[in-house]
């Protein structure tokens, strides 16, 4: 909202009050004051010149030579470009030494052989925007009235000697959306009254009746219709205060007539428009909504196809007026209009919120209805634009007004004690204090035993519980006199969750062990977006996509980071260790909205030890990266609960790829590229593992228990067993646990063997296994005892034979 400095001084005294100063003290009381505004951006010396003569310049058939009277003796000779310029005009001159926007000085000139004393300015030349600018005037100079007084101060009459002030309005204080709503809080801001502009209409003998009726079908979106006739009026420009306002607040004039619907929206709030009453086809106005399919064109001259979502304006049969929103091209008042229909009404928000929607129509008519406006305030605005219609357009007022009115007003009322607000605001207001506030805000209320019971008038429809009148106490207080106090309560040190501290475990883990932590998009391809993915669900499209390669929501973090590994790998970055954490989203289908699950992932390529002094490299294999997510459970005090089975996954190496089991459900997998897979990423061996983190870190751990270190030596026995190819070496390493009983404490592989000297589809494991007791010291008779249970265990369940 921008509010002229001059114009708020016919509704406020504002004596005393700069501009600044009040910018100030409405952006403390709660409403931001973007920018002040100073509209003559350090223009001075431009006077009201008299066009006296002009010819043709000599030399330029694009020039005009002018002599032109500013009040100073004889006139002066000024050489001229714009097409307009006349004999008879009333223009702007900057005279010589005159200073325009931008530091521009005027100084005598020749052009073109001919002497030019000075300048006469166009609009835009004198700081004014070109949207702004009158149509017939955009190319040319600006043609002041005829009783403009010659030598009068120019910047003066267009009223750019004012400052504006850009209110940063928020959607609760619809009321701010007016002048008369803003001179309402500036009154109570600083403790002065309001005056109100006179709406005294001078009706004939006619009835308004006899000329228009209104009918209203769609009355939950219109509670209240109203309209006035004001015939005889004559088209022309609107007075030049009120073009100057109008472009202050940001808006185009076009004539008198609209020029008043629009000042009138700016000074009550309240959208008015005007019809040409011999265009509008009928003498009936009926408001409904629109029938599906049927069309109207509006003012901007395109055709609307319009739905049942939408009110219009009709003139019984076919539409005049999107309602709220824009008028119809077919009853627009135009030059040669005499009699002219005023609409004012409260149209309900949500179907003018609707119809802006729909067609992408956003007008300063619009914005208020949305935003929702004061119906107690409508017939006022009415009245007021048919008096200034009459004024200024020549107009008379035919007696009467049709409309149509359902509205009822209601009361709202909110009672608070004093002890409430002090309690709220940690004060110590009186009830004076508090009785004062209430009395500039302008609400009436009553007070008894330091209960106030207030009555919210109809233009504060943000008022209605006790937190809006404590609201309204505090900023008119002042939020800098509330006391600053700390809160009395038992402080608590804030800490990490057990699942943060924990997921910082494990990223502190994974980078000391040597990887980098990558974040990758969530969004992919939907090729990409199912890849690798540890459960089954649907591809999550987006709406509306920025691209097809960020279109679908991604249900794994391995293909990103593979991208990210051939990205180094093309700029020569060998050895890549990446993870990430990060967020995949599984839906079962597309009217659900999808679960996100964390994950975490990491991919390998290269390297993995170089120490070129000790003539040492080590390339990443499947037991590097496996060994770095043992060392990972280890630290979880998972170890002991976790699994690997081989497993065939797509897309990665059939005979490199485990499953990763916790508490034998699968959380994860772990494995090499599958070579195809390799070469589309243009990448060399590569290993990854992605694992589902929440079931990581979530899994109840036993509180760590340390034991002493044994007293007593313990008896190391190996082994190494002839089994079938097919045996897992994991799944004899349990038998062994499960058949060594409490005295056997460590069971580790150490080799495995195929070759000649073993029967055709046959290997060799070999196990270390490690017996002791923490109380005494065992003999050789006890561990052979174990230790022959451990043999006869393996043969019974694998067929397991001692390799001799």
């Amino acid at each position: 909202m921008f509010v002229s400095y001059k114009w708020l001084q016919e509704y406020v005294d504002l004596t005393g009050v700069t501009a600044k100063e009040l910018a100030d003290r409405i952006t403390k009381s709660g409403i931001e004051v973007e920018s002040v505004e100073v509209l003559n951006k350090g223009a001075k010396g431009v006077v009201i010149g008299h066009v006296v003569e002009r010819d043709q310049h000599p030399n330029a058939d694009k020039l005009s030579k002018c002599l032109v009277d500013v009040g100073e003796g004889e006139p002066v000779q000024i050489i001229c470009g714009a097409p307009n310029v006349a004999k008879g005009q009333k223009v702007a001159v900057a005279k010589v030494g005159a200073v325009l926007p931008g530091n521009f000085k005027i100084k005598r000139a020749k052009l073109r052989g001919e002497e030019s004393n000075g300048m006469i300015c166009s609009l835009q030349e004198l700081g004014i925007e070109s949207k702004l600018v009158p149509k017939e005037y955009a190319d040319g100079i600006f043609v002041f009235p005829s009783d403009a007084p010659v030598g009068a101060d120019a910047l003066e009459l267009l009223h750019l000697d004012d400052e504006v002030l850009e209110l940063g309005l928020t959607p609760n204080r619809a009321d701010c959306l007016s002048m008369i709503g803003v001179a309402y809080e500036v009154a109570a801001i600083l403790g002065r009254s309001v005056k109100l502009p006179e709406r005294g209409v001078h009706e004939n003998h006619e009835d308004v009746h006899q000329y228009i009726s209104v009918r209203v079908d769609a009355q939950e979106d219109t509670p209240l219709y109203a309209g006035r006739i004001v015939k005889n009026v004559k088209i022309g420009p609107s007075p030049l205060w009120m073009q100057a306002r109008l472009m202050a607040a940001g808006i185009r004039p076009h004539n008198n007539v609209v020029d008043i619907t629009n000042y009138i929206l700016l000074e009550y709030g309240q959208p008015l428009h005007a019809f040409d009453y011999d265009r509008l086809g009928s003498k009936e106005i009926v408001v409904r909504r629109a029938k599906a399919g049927e069309t109207m064109v509006t003012l901007d001259d395109v055709k609307r196809t319009l739905t049942n979502d939408h009110l219009v304006i009709t003139n019984g049969s076919e539409p005049v007026a999107l309602a709220g929103v824009m008028g119809g091209a077919n009853s627009e008042v135009q030059n040669d209009t005499t009699t002219v229909f005023i609409e004012s009404a409260y149209f309900t928000s949500p179907v003018i919120r609707q119809a802006v929607k729909d067609h992408g129509l956003r007008s300063e008519a619009s914005t208020r209805f949305e935003k929702g406006i004061d119906p107690a305030r409508t017939k006022e605005a009415l009245d007021r634009a048919a008096a200034l219609m009459a004024e200024y357009a020549g107009g008379e007022v035919v007696g009467g007004v049709v409309e149509a009115n359902t509205w009822q007003p209601k009361e709202v009322t909110v009672t608070i004690t004093l002890d409430r607000i002090n309690q709220v605001l940690g004060t110590a207001i009186t009830k004076e204090e508090v009785a004062h506030i209430l009395t500039n805000l302008q609400f009436a209320f009553t007070e008894d035993n330091q209960t106030f019971t207030v009555t919210v008038p109809s233009r504060r429809r943000d008022i209605a519980i006790e937190e809006d009148i404590i609201e309204e106490v505090a900023r008119l207080y002042g939020y800098d006199n509330l006391p600053a106090t700390l809160p009395v309560a038992e402080a608590t040190p804030g800490k990490l969750t057990a699942y943060q501290a924990k997921r910082r475990k494990v990223r502190r883990y994974l980078e000391d062990a040597g990887l980098f932590q990558a974040i990758t998009y969530s969004l992919t391809n939907e090729a990409k977006a199912t890849m690798f993915a540890l459960e089954a669900a649907a591809p999550i499209r987006l709406a509306l996509p920025m691209s097809e390669e960020r279109s679908v929501l991604r249900q794994s973090l391995v293909p990103h980071l593979l991208e990210a590994a051939s990205y180094n790998r093309a700029r020569q970055v060998e050895n890549v260790s990446l993870y990430e954490i990060g967020s995949v989203y599984l839906t079962n289908s597309e009217s659900e909205l999808p679960n996100e699950k964390e994950r975490l992932a990491g991919v390998m390529t290269g390297a993995w030890h170089v120490h070129l002094w000790q003539g040492e490299k080590k390339a990443v294999d499947f037991y590097v990266i496996k060994g770095i997510l043992d060392g990972l459970f280890a630290l979880l005090g998972l170890e002991k609960r976790i699994e690997y089975k081989q497993a065939k996954r797509e897309h990665l190496h059939p005979g490199r790829t485990a499953d990763i089991l916790l508490d034998s459900q699968t959380i994860g997998f772990v494995g090499q590229l599958h070579p195809v897979v390799q070469k589309e990423y243009d990448l060399k061996e590569t290993y990854v593992f992605e694992l589902a983190l929440a079931d990581v870190l979530n899994a109840d751990v036993e509180e760590i228990r340390y034991a002493a270190i044994p007293r007593f030596p313990s008896i190391a026995r190996d082994i190494a067993l002839v089994v079938d190819e097919h045996v897992v070496a994991g799944d004899v390493q349990k038998a062994i646990v499960a058949a060594g009983g409490a005295l056997l404490k460590d069971v580790a592989i150490f080799d495995v063997y195929k070759g000649d000297r073993l029967p055709d589809g046959k290997k060799s494991i070999a196990f270390a296994l490690r017996y002791y007791d923490p109380e005494r010291t065992l003999t050789d008779e006890e561990v052979t005892v174990v230790h022959e249970q451990v043999i006869k265990a393996v043969e019974q369940q694998f067929g397991a034979t001692l390799r001799g």
